[in-house]
């Protein structure tokens, strides 16, 4: 039996701003008592809270802490980078949802650029946010990067979101870049209703994550690539599936491509306006993949979505063969999270 405490729930994202429930929140803090409450922290960058930077907020939870620690995150901007180590698990970032571009979290490393031992930054620790934690929850909050990737430049990866913990689930949350936007790193993750931009490559990762009812836009000028999952093995049980999900912007672009040799990544019910390349997918110019990648359209819509110019190795599933990734059972959900 798992215990409770080890479920995500709506409650762990719940947002009220008002006066009376800060002093409530700010006494609850100070009482230092975190073994029957949740504890929350509030980050205001105008000085009316428990910390004026949000990784200031992370700084002040202790090691390897057992109850949920809930940040409120109030309007403003907030120029920094953030690391959640993963010695702090239960962490949740909660913003107001209704105004989810009034929360921000910005930064603008890139993968070229130099860490403090004259060392290339590459493009995993170029995150805006990075998350290595487990069962971290996010919602009402705008995650960005603002390099602008050039095309066919290297060193322009910019990432806006790193998730390399377990069970994580995101709710409401915009993801703003433009090459590798999100680092859909490791582990399983849920987002539902979020907004995710770039133009190449801008959801990578070797995580199993389920979209859905998400937003992604394509910001590309010319071409680009919306996936590129990572996946060594037949056997691993990994990938991405995107269900009922928008697709929309500029440019022309591939709904994957195989960034390992047995990538996987399906769209079901799913709309897709006019910039899909007409062939969908991309083997990374490694033929063999073209075997082994798992690349998969169930009853997807729009202009987009004739499949009648498809690279052949697109996989046709039956009603059957697509249900295991239809629903929160992909991502082993029913063990983790409560909706």
């Amino acid at each position: 039996m798992i215990k409770k405490k080890y479920f995500i729930s709506w409650d762990d994202m719940k947002v009220n701003y008002t006066h009376q429930q800060q002093q409530h929140k700010e006494a609850e803090l100070s009482s230092g008592d975190d073994s029957n409450h949740t504890r929350v922290i509030i980050v205001d960058k105008n000085g009316r809270g428990d910390s004026l930077t949000v990784q200031g907020a992370v700084d002040m939870i202790p090691q390897n802490n057992s109850q949920r620690v809930k940040i409120y995150i109030f309007p403003g901007i907030y120029r920094e980078k953030v690391i959640v180590p993963s010695t702090k698990p239960y962490i949740s970032f909660i913003g107001d949802q209704r105004q989810v571009s009034e929360t921000v979290i910005t930064w603008n490393n890139k993968a070229s650029d130099l860490d403090t031992n004259g060392m290339e930054l590459g493009t995993y620790n170029s995150a805006s946010v990075a998350v290595l934690s487990d069962y971290f929850c996010a919602t009402g909050i705008t995650f960005e990067n603002t390099v602008v990737a050039v095309p066919g430049a290297k060193g322009m990866q910019g990432v806006a979101l790193r998730i390399g913990g377990d069970k994580a689930m995101f709710y409401k949350i915009r993801v703003l870049g433009t090459q590798d936007t999100l680092l859909d790193e490791t582990g399983s993750h849920y987002f539902f209703q979020c907004h995710i931009q770039g133009s190449i490559d801008f959801i990578f990762g070797r995580a199993r994550s389920l979209y859905q009812d998400c937003v992604l836009q394509s910001i590309a000028k010319t071409s680009g690539a919306i996936a590129a999952h990572h996946r060594d093995l037949p056997d691993d049980n990994t990938g991405f599936s995107f269900v009922n999900c928008v697709i929309n912007g500029t440019g022309k672009i591939y709904l994957g491509r195989a960034w390992g040799n047995y990538s996987r990544t399906v769209y079901s019910y799913s709309h897709f306006e006019n910039i899909i390349t007409p062939s969908g997918w991309s083997d990374w110019n490694h033929p063999d993949r073209q075997k082994t990648a798992v690349f998969g359209e169930y009853q997807c819509s729009g202009r987009g979505a004739d499949t009648g110019h498809r690279v052949p190795w697109l996989k046709t599933y039956s009603s059957e063969e697509v249900q295991p990734f239809l629903d929160i059972k992909f991502i082993n959900g029913q063990e983790w999270l409560r909706l």
